[in-house]
């Protein structure tokens, strides 16, 4: 009888330990740590951003202890397949080449890409007009993509390891004009770096979702999926956006 009480003992407490493990798990999330607003290094040398507010806010919903974990953008899928993370949360479009080497969840925002140039040009969205500019984007976006696939033959594409990269060169005359996200591009030109430049023509493309990249096949995805639906009911995911942005992107 004592063993049977000591089994019967051993396995509640391993369920109640089970549970609390579950409750308090720690997980690593992945960002870039270049990308404001959404993410950026502030001055202490802490990840900071809208991207680390939402991953934080899911964090709190999963009851997981989580801690930030930067890389270089050009590798970061590869640092979540190799497990230097446990998910990625850096503004990353949802494509099919991503989704043949990660799963993504629910997207968390909706960007557009448009162009920014200086006030003083006659920058024109148009192809008589770009034919031969020279136009940057920083690398493995869907910006640098939509570049190649669409105007690849008319203009003369430099490509960036970080999106500040781009426009310093765009500032001291390199190139005649960037394309990127519209909310990063809206950031950027509230700044003084910034001041003497404006969005020029419409977006050219308005239907990119934004998710979490998770190792394939891993479950974590549903318990984000679930976390973020959660935060969009309760009201943190508004005071987060509201926090960066007069207008909604979700």
């Amino acid at each position: 009888m004592k063993s049977y009480k000591a089994v019967l003992l051993a396995a509640l407490t391993a369920v109640l330990l089970g549970g609390q493990a579950v409750a308090a798990d720690k997980l690593r999330i992945g960002t870039e740590g270049a990308y404001p607003p959404f993410n950026e290094i502030d001055n202490t040398g802490k990840a900071v951003g809208f991207d680390l507010d939402i991953a934080h806010a899911l964090c709190e919903k999963m009851g997981a202890e989580c801690s930030v974990v930067t890389s270089d953008w050009d590798g970061i899928i590869p640092a979540l397949n190799t497990r230097r993370f446990d998910f990625l949360v850096a503004s990353m479009s949802i494509t099919e080449e991503r989704q043949r080497a990660v799963d993504f969840t629910d997207p968390y925002y909706t960007n557009k890409l448009q162009f920014v140039a200086p006030k003083n040009s006659d920058f024109k969205v148009d192809k008589d007009y770009l034919k031969g500019k020279t136009i940057g984007a920083q690398r493995a976006t869907i910006a640098g993509q939509w570049l190649e696939e669409d105007i690849g033959d008319l203009v003369n594409i430099r490509l960036y390891d970080t999106q500040e990269n781009a426009y310093l060169d765009m500032a001291s005359g390199r190139i005649d004009g960037v394309l990127a996200d519209v909310f990063v591009q809206y950031e950027w030109l509230q700044s003084d770096a910034g001041s003497d430049f404006e969005f020029k023509g419409d977006p050219v493309f308005d239907d990119d979702k934004i998710g979490i990249a998770v190792r394939k096949g891993d479950p974590l995805r549903e318990r984000l999926n679930k976390a973020l639906k959660e935060i969009v009911e309760d009201g943190t995911y508004e005071k987060i956006n509201a926090k960066y942005f007069p207008f909604s992107i979700y």
